[in-house]
Order: structure tokens, then sequence, then C-alpha cells
């Protein structure tokens, strides 16, 4: 089922910096939204997040840097505990062996704090709470700014096996057209708080239609990385 989202919009100080949005998310789809700092990418992930949210979606958020999730004081079994609690499920060693695995972190014990393990294998971990709600959409802010691309393309591929698994709906938000090419199936340009170019990933780029993603297609530095 797709998800359909209309009328996003936000305003900050009086002035708009996300003009009214449509959203069409096909279920198991993974959708790109690039544009360059300050487009408003996190502006309309917020707001897309809340409506949804308020309308009994289930919707998780990976934000750029495990630091950003994980209290480097407390250990690992401890905020697995916490976001069982949060979501009000009770224990279940088979869900989260399971979620563990499907992130290839089935071998590595929880009673550590997070600076005992690398920062690819923290933010998978963090992808795995996130996936402890069965999301309908995973939104993932900037998977590789804080990973080594190599490890990063890892971590997306594992990401993306157990959502063609499980039919979850992946929203890889970036401002690297290099990553979203490679990742996603739909390209969404965001430039100065609107959509201006939404279509499939081989269309956008034999012939982008608009000024913002003519000028990320014309870097084509992109196309060699292995994210």
């Amino acid at each position: 089922m797709t998800l359909h989202i209309t009328g996003l919009s936000a305003a900050r100080a009086g002035r708009t910096i996300l003009h009214p949005t449509d959203l069409s998310l096909p279920k198991g789809g993974r959708v790109g939204l690039v544009g360059p700092s300050g487009a408003g990418k996190s502006t309309l992930c917020h707001a897309l997040i809340d409506r949804l949210q308020a309308e009994g979606t289930p919707v998780s958020h990976v934000p750029q840097s495990p630091e950003e999730a994980l209290d480097p004081l407390r250990r690992l079994d401890f905020h697995w505990r916490q976001a069982e609690r949060a979501l009000g499920l009770a224990p279940d060693p088979i869900r989260q062996n399971m979620l563990m695995k499907a992130l290839g972190l089935e071998a590595r014990p929880l009673n550590v704090r997070p600076g005992s393990w690398s920062r690819g294998m923290q933010q998978r971990f963090v992808i795995a709470l996130a996936l402890l709600s069965r999301p309908a959409l995973l939104i993932l802010d900037e998977p590789t700014s804080a990973l080594d691309p190599v490890i990063a393309a890892a971590t997306l591929e594992l990401v993306e096996g157990h959502a063609v698994q499980t039919g979850i709906t992946i929203l890889v938000v970036t401002h690297d057209l290099g990553l979203a090419a490679a990742r996603a199936d739909w390209l969404l340009v965001l430039d100065a708080g609107r959509i201006v170019e939404d279509a499939a990933t081989p269309e956008l780029l034999a012939r982008p239609k608009s000024v913002a993603a003519r000028a990320l297609v014309s870097h084509r530095n992109w196309a060699a990385l292995p994210c």
C-alpha cells in the first residue's frame, strides 16, 4: 500500500520554509530525497514524521550519527530495554536475535557501552532499534555522513535486505546524489523548500528538468562512489 501524504508545510518566524508538499511513497520502495544544505530536507522529514505519527502510521527515523541516539555512559542492552519499554513491547529474545542478525550483529554482546563498538556497528545497532517498531517507513538521515563509504555501503545493503523481506519503505535523505542514485528507485529533489523534481532514478539522471536537478547531475564525480 502506497503512503500518500498531502499538504505538508512549515513556517518559521512568519516565513515559509517548506511550501505545501505532496508525497507518494510506495510500500517497500526505496526513495531518495536529495538537496543541498538549507533546502529544507530536515524540515520536510520532521513534518512527515509528525503527520504519520498523528495518523497512527509507524515511522522510524535514524539520525546522521549514532551519538545522537546513544548515551555513551549506558550499556547497549539498556538502550534496547528502553526502546522496548517506550514501544510497549515485552522483552523478546527471538525478535532481538532476528534484528541483530539482519544487521550483521548477531555475535556481539550487548552488555558493553557504545564506545566498545565501531561507529559502523553503532549505526547498525541504532537502525536495529529503529526497526523494533516494525515501521511502515524508515527514514535514514544522511546515513553515510559519519561512516567510511565502504562500511556505509555494507550497512545500507543489510538494511535494504531486511526491508525487502518485511515490506518497509525506505526514505534516504541526503545531499549526495551518488548515494541516492545508487540506493533509490525514485528520486525527489528539494530546493528552497519545494519539491522541484519527482522522477524514477534513471529518468532523472538522464533527463533532469529543474535547475537544481541539472546542477546535481552535472557533478559526475559521484558516479564512482561505492555507496
